[in-house]
C-alpha cells in the first residue's frame, strides 16, 4: 500500500482500502478555526448533536488573532462560550496557525488523521500524517461522530533527483513543481515525494512544500518522516513515533521524475500560483509592499532567511514590509534571537502570530493597484487584498523590500528604486457660488418623518466601525443604523426625502464622516435633534447636509411617517397632515453658505 492507503486502512474497519472506495475514516484530531468555527457550533446546536470526544477536539483562532474585525471577534466569542460549556481546549488568539500547532503541540503524529476548517490542513503530510480541510458540516460530523466518509484517492510518486543550485530555496522548489504540474494535472491525487534531497529537508522546509499541495489540486503531498522528524514528533507528543513508509510493491497510478537542477529562483505572477516564471523575468518591477509569513513561510527558518538579508539593510523608502510568524513559539524565538530588532531596525511591521493577510484576517492585505511580493501560498485575485500579489521565497521577498522592486538577494542595487512623484493640478477652479453639481438649491424641504425618540445615539449605532473601510458613498447607505437596536432595518425601509427627528446628543462618539454620509447615500434630506455631538454637527454642516436643533415639537402632534415642510432659513416646520407649525433653530450664515455650495470644499 501507499502511505495514504496505510493511514486510511489503519483508521477504518477495512483490512485494506483501494482507490475509489468510499470509507468511514476515524479522525484523531478535529480542529475548527475562528473562520468557520461559529458555523460548526451552529450545526451542532441546530442538529442537537453531542461531542464524540472533547479531548480530540480543538478550536484554533488563527485567521484574525488581533480580533480586529467585529465578525471574527463575534465568531471567536461564540466558540469560546461553546468551549467553556463542553470543556474543549482553545488555542486562542495568542497561539498561531492551527495546523502548525497540531504539529508543534504533538496533537498530530506520523500516521494520524486530522481535519480542520482550513484548506491547507494537508500540511500535516509534512510529518507523514493525513490532514484534510473540510467544510463546516464535515467538521461538525467529525466532532459528533468521530469519523467522516472519505473517498480513497489514487496515488502518484514523484522522485526528486539532483541537487539544487546556489540561491534556490525550498519555496522555489514547490513553485517549480507547480509550474511543472500546474493546478490540475494532479487534481485529486495523493502525492508522495521521495529522493535523497527530500530526505534531508528540515521540518520547516517540508511544511513549505506540503502546504502548497492544495494549490496543485492534490489531496496531500506526503514526505516520509526522517529520523529527525520522528524524534521531533516523539518529543512533542510524548508518544513513540514510528517511521511510515510505502510498501516496496505499492501501486501508483503515475510516477514522475523531477530534477532539482532545473529549479530556478521562482516567482508566481499575480492571479495564479502556478503561473511561475524565473525572478529574472520580472526583475525590476516596482512594488509597493512585501509580506513574509503564512502557513507556507512563517517558520523560524523563514524568519532567519529574511533577517540575514535585512540585518545590514533598510527597506526602500515608501515600501511597506509586514512580517508575521506562524506560531507564538516562532514569535518568541524571533525575540530571543534578536530577529525582531533586525526587522524593526529595517523598518518592518512585525505582527501577532497567525495566518495574516492570506486569510483576509489581519496584517498583509493590500489595496487597489498595490503590487505586493508575498511568501503566501495563494495569489488569487482578492485573496490577499485588492492589488496584485507575486508569490516568492522569503529571500526574494526580503531582497525586494530593500530594493523597492522585485529582485534577488544577490542582485541588490546600490540605491533602491524610488516612487515617481506625480503632481496633479486642477484644470479649473470654480468661484464661490459656481456649483455645476447643484444648479438649484432648495431651502424648503418636504418629506416624511422617522421619529427615533432616543438620546445619545452614537456614531457606532449610526454607522458601525466594522464598515469604516468603505469609501464609496453608494455603499454606505446599507449600513445606516445597522447597530441601533430596533432600527437595524432602517436602510431597507427608508425612502428618498425622509427627515429624521431624534433626541439629545445625536452623533456622539467618533469623528467618522460615514455617519453623516450614510444618510446622504439614502437620499435622506435632514436630521432634527434636541442637540448634536459637536464633531458630528460640524461634519454634517461641512458636508452640506441639513442638521437643525429644536426645543419642542409637541405643537405639531407628529405621528410616525407624517409629511412635514421644513424651511431651513426661517426655521419653520409644518406638519402637512394638520397644518400645524412651530419654529426651530434655523441655518446659521456659515451653514447656509456651505449648504448652497454643496460642500465645505467646493468654492
Amino acid at each position: 500500500m501507499t502511505i495514504i492507503e496505510k493511514i486510511l486502512t489503519a483508521h477504518s474497519e477495512n483490512e485494506v482500502v483501494t482507490p475509489g472506495e468510499i470509507i468511514d475514516v476515524k479522525i484523531d484530531v478535529r480542529l475548527a478555526r475562528d473562520f468557520g468555527g461559529a458555523n460548526v457550533v451552529k450545526n451542532l446546536k441546530d442538529n442537537k448533536l453531542v461531542l464524540d470526544d472533547n479531548a480530540k477536539t480543538f478550536f484554533t483562532f488563527d485567521c484574525n488573532p488581533t480580533g480586529s474585525d467585529q465578525k471574527y471577534a463575534a465568531n471567536q466569542q461564540i466558540c469560546r462560550l461553546f468551549a467553556r460549556d463542553y470543556n474543549i481546549p482553545v488555542f486562542d488568539i495568542n497561539s498561531g496557525i492551527g495546523t502548525h500547532l497540531a504539529i508543534d503541540k504533538g496533537l498530530a503524529v506520523p500516521g494520524s488523521t486530522v481535519v480542520s476548517t482550513d484548506s491547507h490542513t494537508n500540511i500535516l503530510a509534512a510529518i507523514g500524517a493525513f490532514g484534510q480541510g473540510m467544510g463546516d458540516r464535515d467538521i461538525a460530523a467529525a466532532w459528533s461522530r468521530g469519523s467522516v466518509w472519505f473517498k480513497v484517492p489514487e496515488s502518484v510518486k514523484i522522485t526528486v533527483t539532483g541537487k539544487r543550485s546556489e540561491g534556490v530555496h525550498v519555496k522555489d522548489i514547490i513553485l517549480n513543481l507547480l509550474k511543472e504540474f500546474g493546478a490540475n494535472t494532479l487534481l485529486g491525487y495523493s502525492i508522495e515525494l521521495e529522493g535523497a534531497a527530500i530526505e534531508k529537508l528540515s521540518l520547516d522546509e517540508r511544511i513549505t512544500i506540503s502546504s502548497m499541495a492544495t494549490e496543485m489540486g492534490a489531496i496531500a503531498l506526503f514526505i516520509t518522516p526522517s529520523e529527525e522528524i520522528l524524534a521531533y514528533c516523539t518529543e512533542r507528543s510524548g508518544k513513540a513515533c514510528e517511521k511510515l513508509t510505502p510498501d516496496e510493491d505499492a501501486s501508483y497510478t503515475k510516477t514522475y521524475t523531477f530534477d532539482l537542477k532545473q529549479c530556478f529562483q521562482a516567482i508566481a505572477l499575480p492571479g495564479k500560483p502556478h503561473d511561475v516564471v524565473p525572478v529574472k523575468k520580472v526583475q525590476g518591477t516596482k512594488i509597493d509592499s512585501v509580506f513574509i509569513g503564512s502557513c507556507t513561510n512563517g517558520r523560524i527558518e523563514d524568519m532567519r532567511i529574511a533577517a540575514e538579508i535585512l540585518k545590514v539593510n533598510k527597506i526602500a523608502p515608501g515600501i511597506v514590509l509586514k512580517i508575521v510568524p506562524s506560531t507564538d513559539e516562532v514569535w518568541n524565538q524571533c525575540l530571543e534571537e534578536g530577529l525582531i530588532k533586525i526587522f524593526k531596525d529595517a523598518g518592518a511591521l512585525f505582527g501577532n502570530a497567525g495566518c495574516a493577510g492570506c486569510a483576509s484576517g489581519q496584517i498583509g492585505q493590500n489595496g487597489p493597484g498595490e503590487k505586493t511580493v508575498s511568501t503566501g501560498n495563494r495569489n488569487f485575485a482578492g485573496k490577499q487584498g485588492m492589488g496584485d500579489v507575486y508569490l516568492s521565497s522569503p529571500s526574494v521577498a526580503a531582497a525586494s523590500a530593500i530594493a523597492g522592486h522585485i529582485t534577488t538577494s544577490d542582485s541588490l542595487p546600490e540605491a533602491p528604486s524610488l516612487f515617481t512623484s506625480l503632481k496633479v493640478a486642477a484644470e479649473t477652479k470654480a468661484g464661490i457660488g459656481e456649483d455645476i453639481d447643484r444648479p438649484f438649491i432648495n431651502t424648503v424641504l418636504e418629506g416624511k418623518v422617522w421619529i427615533i425618540d432616543e438620546d445619545n445615539i452614537d456614531t457606532d449605532m449610526i454607522y458601525h466601525n466594522q464598515h469604516l473601510s468603505v469609501t464609496s458613498l453608494e455603499e454606505m447607505g446599507q449600513y445606516t443604523f445597522g447597530n441601533l437596536q430596533d432600527w437595524e432595518d432602517y436602510a431597507e425601509k427608508s425612502e428618498p426625502g425622509d427627515i429624521i427627528i431624534t433626541g439629545k446628543n445625536f452623533g456622539a462618539g467618533s469623528s467618522r464622516q460615514q455617519a453623516v454620509d450614510c444618510f446622504k447615500a439614502l437620499k435622506n434630506q435632514a436630521i432634527l435633534a434636541r442637540s448634536f455631538g459637536s464633531i458630528y454637527e460640524r461634519n454634517a454642516i461641512n458636508a452640506g447636509f441639513p442638521v437643525l436643533i429644536y426645543d419642542n415639537l409637541r405643537l405639531l402632534e407628529l405621528l410616525q411617517r407624517d409629511r412635514v415642510r421644513l424651511d431651513l432659513e426661517s426655521g419653520l416646520i409644518t406638519n402637512l397632515r394638520n397644518n400645524k407649525s412651530t419654529e426651530i433653530g434655523k441655518f446659521s450664515q456659515v451653514q447656509s453658505e456651505i449648504y448652497k455650495r454643496g460642500d465645505l470644499l467646493k468654492l
